[in-house]
């Protein structure tokens, strides 16, 4: 895989914490809809689950805009997968794999359901913990890491995005959903930068990348 290198982005100063709102719903359900590629337009189901928070179509939009429509041969896995939303969207841009990793069992069982009525050979449904998930993938084996766990478990963000760097292709992504700004002294011991960011209410959404070689050599030298 080869992806656009970019100039990283000035990390903001971190934002106070706080809860995304919620997705479109009607007595606390609703619905979403991958953006684009081959599922465009498909609707996902939103249980009314504690902590389920889908990310906003525009900050999904934006992603994959930072990314490329075109995730051919990619590796992804969603560790927190909720709904979904964003490794489902992974696939339906043409990614070769994305594991979907979920705790609860209810929304396991409904991505199961619905990888099967979309006919999704390439996504393969895993219940149990995204942290454990992303430290058992292989050093250098992702293009693209997709964490966004829930706002209130804030111990989940630290462990998941160690992992994560770990296991990430030298021109891999990480997409870091959370509800503050994540600061370059944050990330840097873990070989990490920032390649973009965006604010979307108390969304603050993350495309992270491993330091060039280059640059890290130069900095040891």
């Amino acid at each position: 895989m080869t992806a656009p290198r970019r100039k990283a982005a000035t990390a903001p100063v971190p934002a106070k914490q706080g809860r995304a709102p919620a997705a479109r719903a009607g007595g606390g359900a609703g619905e979403i809809r991958i953006i684009g590629g081959l599922w465009k337009r498909t609707r996902l189901p939103v249980a009314d689950r504690p902590g389920l928070r889908p990310t906003p179509d525009r900050v999904r939009e934006t992603l994959f805009n930072w990314l490329g429509q075109d995730l051919s041969g990619w590796r992804c896995i969603d560790a927190f997968a909720g709904t979904g939303a964003l490794g489902l969207e992974a696939a339906s841009r043409g990614a070769a794999q994305v594991v979907l990793v979920e705790q609860d069992a209810a929304l396991a069982a409904q991505l199961e359901t619905l990888r099967q009525r979309l006919g999704a050979e390439a996504v393969r449904v895993q219940r149990g913990d995204g942290v454990a998930a992303l430290r058992a993938a292989a050093p250098g084996s992702l293009h693209l890491a997709l964490i966004d766990p829930p706002f209130a478990h804030d111990d989940l963000f630290a462990p998941a995005l160690a992992a994560a760097a770990r296991a990430l292709a030298p021109d891999g992504f990480i997409y870091l959903e959370a509800p503050a700004a994540c600061t370059p002294e944050a990330i840097a011991p873990l070989g990490l930068e920032l390649h973009r960011h965006l604010k979307a209410g108390a969304v603050h959404a993350h495309l992270l990348r491993p330091v060039p070689a280059a640059a890290t050599a130069g900095s040891v030298a």
